[in-house]
C-alpha cells in the first residue's frame, strides 16, 4: 500500500515537469490554463486557435511550438490548483475578482508589453480597472454581464424586467437559480439594492433571508444544467451570462421562445489573460497573448464564445457584426460605451476571506432551507 502511494505521489510530481519538458526536446512547449469551451477550437469547421498559433509561430519564428490546453470549471478549482504548487501554466484566463486575489498573493508576473503591442486594440473602458489599477498583470479577453432569461411562451412580458421575476410565486416551480452562493447571493443583494462588496454580516444576513424566501419558488439550483433545461422548456425563467443567452435560443426547442433583458442593477465582470509566477517561459507567453488579440484569431474566438470582446478590431469588424447579427450585437455591447462607469458602480469584487467564509455558511443554510 505504502509503495503503491509512493508510485503515485512520484507521477504526480513529475507532472508538472512534463508539461514543461517532455517531448521534442527542439520543440517549446506552452501551457494554457483556461475556462472549458472558452476558445475557438476547430470543431464544425471553425477556426483552431491553438492550431493556428502554432502554425503562425513556426512560419514567423522558423521554431516549432507545443500548446498544451487544459480547461477548468471555476476560478475556485484554477487558484487551487496554482496555489498547490503541484502545476506549472504559462498562460491563465481568470475572472477580475480572482485576478485581484492572485496580483495580492503575488502568485502574477508583470508583463512586457514590448511582447504584447496588439495590446493597443483593447478598448481604453476596459483598462486599469481596480483588479489591475497600473496595468502591469492582465490584458483583457472577454466581458460580460449577467441578465435574466425567460421563455416568452411561459412568462408574461409585464412581469420581466428586474429581478422580481425570479420571485414571482406566479412561476413557481419554473424558476432556476444559481447553484454557486457568489452569484446567488449577488442577485439578491442586487435585487434589494445592497451593496455587494460590503464586509457587514448583518447586510448578507438580509440577503440570506432573501433567498430563503426564494427557495419555495425554485426549480434547481444549477450551472450548465441550465442549458438543457431552458433550451427543452423544462424551466421558464433563469438568470445567466449574456452570451450564453444566445447558445440556448440556438438550440431552443420548439415550442420554446427565449427572452432575454438585463436588470438596472446587476454584476459586470471581465476575463483576462495572466501570467502566473510559475511560468516557463514568459516571452512566448506575452507572444502567444499578442496572438490571441490579432484580429482572425480575436473575431473567431468572440464568434465562438458569443462573449463580449473588448477588442476594437472585434466588435468594430463589418463581417463579426453581421455574423452575431443585431440582437447579439445589441444585447453583447449595451453597456460597452460606459463599461468603466457601469462595472465601477457595479462590479461584484473580491470581498474579504473571512466575509466569503460567512457567506459561504449562510449558502449551506439557504440550500438547507
Amino acid at each position: 500500500m505504502k509503495k503503491t502511494l509512493a508510485l503515485l505521489l512520484a507521477v504526480l510530481l513529475a507532472l508538472p515537469l512534463c508539461l514543461s519538458g517532455c517531448g521534442d526536446s527542439n520543440t517549446l512547449v506552452l501551457n494554457v490554463y483556461n475556462w472549458g469551451e472558452y476558445i475557438s477550437d476547430g470543431s464544425e469547421g471553425t477556426y483552431d486557435t491553438v492550431k493556428e498559433f502554432e502554425k503562425w509561430y513556426q512560419e514567423t519564428y522558423d521554431q516549432k511550438v507545443k500548446v498544451n490546453y487544459t480547461t477548468f470549471a471555476s476560478n475556485e478549482d484554477m487558484y487551487s490548483k496554482l496555489s498547490s504548487g503541484a502545476v506549472s501554466y504559462d498562460v491563465v484566463i481568470p475572472s477580475d475578482y480572482m485576478i485581484a486575489r492572485m496580483r495580492e498573493e503575488n502568485m502574477l508576473l508583470p508583463l512586457n508589453f514590448d511582447n504584447i503591442p496588439n495590446y493597443q486594440n483593447i478598448d481604453d473602458n476596459f483598462k486599469a480597472l481596480y483588479y489591475d489599477p497600473e496595468e502591469q498583470y492582465t490584458v483583457p479577453y472577454a466581458y460580460g454581464i449577467i441578465g435574466v432569461i425567460y421563455n416568452a411562451n411561459e412568462v408574461d412580458a409585464k412581469d420581466a424586467g428586474d429581478w422580481d421575476l425570479l420571485w414571482n410565486e406566479k412561476y413557481a416551480e419554473k424558476i432556476l437559480q444559481f447553484n454557486n452562493s457568489r452569484d446567488a447571493f449577488g442577485m439578491a443583494m442586487y435585487k434589494l439594492g445592497l451593496d455587494v462588496n460590503t464586509d457587514d454580516t448583518v447586510v448578507w444576513d438580509t440577503a440570506c433571508d432573501e433567498l430563503i424566501k426564494q427557495r419555495p419558488l425554485v426549480y434547481s439550483y444549477v450551472m450548465d444544467e441550465i442549458y438543457n433545461m431552458m433550451e427543452s422548456g423544462e424551466a421558464a425563467i433563469g438568470a445567466y451570462y449574456a452570451g450564453d443567452y444566445f447558445t440556448m435560443k440556438d438550440a431552443q426547442a420548439e415550442g420554446v421562445d427565449l427572452k432575454f433583458y438585463y436588470p438596472e442593477r446587476t454584476n459586470y465582470y471581465v476575463d483576462a489573460m495572466c501570467i502566473p509566477t510559475c511560468c516557463q517561459n514568459q516571452e512566448l507567453a506575452e507572444i502567444f497573448i499578442n496572438f490571441m488579440l490579432s484580429e482572425d484569431a480575436a473575431i473567431a474566438n468572440a464568434e465562438y464564445t458569443y462573449y463580449a470582446s473588448p477588442n476594437k478590431v472585434v466588435y468594430g469588424n463589418p463581417g463579426y457584426q453581421e455574423e452575431m447579427g443585431e440582437e447579439a450585437m445589441a444585447i453583447l455591447y449595451d453597456r460597452t460605451d460606459n463599461f468603466r462607469e457601469q462595472y465601477n458602480n457595479n462590479a461584484y469584487r473580491n470581498l474579504k476571506r473571512e466575509t466569503l467564509d460567512y457567506i459561504n455558511s449562510l449558502w449551506e443554510t439557504v440550500k438547507i432551507n
